[in-house]
């Protein structure tokens, strides 16, 4: 048996268990930043859902680019070098270790996701600097102690790490349930770690709308939440300036503006 057999019965576990009959929110997503790995089942919900509501476009777009924002922030101003990337998504451009490792080249970034094409993208895609390390664990976000188990094995838990949760936690039906999974994968980080978050909000008639058609799509359901709720995730953290905002209004490089994304980055005392 040739080295190679098991990469590729891997990889046809992998595509055995891609559903491509309903539409998924990574694929999703991917379409709506601009990517290539999606298929019809997404972009026909993703058409439809523009001529719903045109700004979730946008919203996509400006939440990726608080992603590199807030990145940029932490290794640049904030020393941070481990990087924890819950609900990774596909790679697509200025990915968690690509904008880490251009600001600090030794930074470590682990990502997590459960999704097949995900994973299968991550081990081609998400390649790292000669000094730094990025991994990829396939795991669940219900089981936050488990993540921390196999992300020490990359991650030094010793030093500051910055949590990243972006347009993930609406995959959480139950709010509460949603902030206990949050505060036990902080409990879990030293002190002068950060939790950075982003997710849509039920801020306009379109977001809702356009939430729901999504829903009943066959997908797995997205929930959008009030900003309150999304800021009730940073409880007990030191919220950075200018707080839980408009994701095009953190740190702002652009006059561009949406009103249905709101983000945050926290500091744990």
């Amino acid at each position: 048996m040739s080295d190679q057999d098991p990469q590729l019965a891997a990889a046809a576990e992998i595509r055995a268990r891609i559903d491509t009959s309903k539409p998924h929110s990574a694929r999703f997503w991917n379409y709506f930043v601009g990517g290539k790995d999606n298929y019809e089942v997404d972009r026909e919900i993703g058409d439809h859902i523009k001529e719903i509501f045109p700004g979730l476009v946008d919203v996509a777009r400006t939440s990726r680019q608080f992603l590199g924002r807030a990145v940029r922030h932490l290794a640049g101003e904030q020393g941070i070098r481990q990087f924890l990337d819950i609900g990774t998504g596909l790679p697509t451009a200025d990915n968690t270790h690509e904008v880490a490792q251009s600001v600090a080249p030794d930074s470590r970034i682990v990502y997590v996701d459960n999704d097949p094409m995900v994973l299968a993208h991550a081990r081609a895609l998400l390649t790292s600097t000669p000094e730094g390390e990025t991994a990829y664990i396939d795991a669940d976000f219900y089981e936050p102690e488990a993540i921390l188990k196999a992300a020490a094995s990359t991650l030094d838990f010793s030093k500051p790490v910055a949590l990243m949760i972006l347009n993930t936690l609406g995959h959480v039906a139950d709010y509460d349930q949603a902030r206990a999974l949050v505060a036990r994968l902080m409990a879990g980080l030293p002190s002068g770690s950060y939790l950075v978050i982003s997710d849509s909000t039920a801020t306009s008639e379109g977001m809702i709308a356009a939430s729901n058609a999504y829903n009943e799509s066959g997908a797995v359901p997205y929930y959008v939440r009030s900003v309150e709720e999304i800021a009730g995730f940073f409880d007990g953290l030191e919220l950075a300036e200018p707080g839980v905002v408009q994701v095009t209004e953190w740190r702002p490089e652009s006059g561009v503006s949406v009103v249905d994304a709101y983000g945050g980055v926290g500091r744990k005392p």
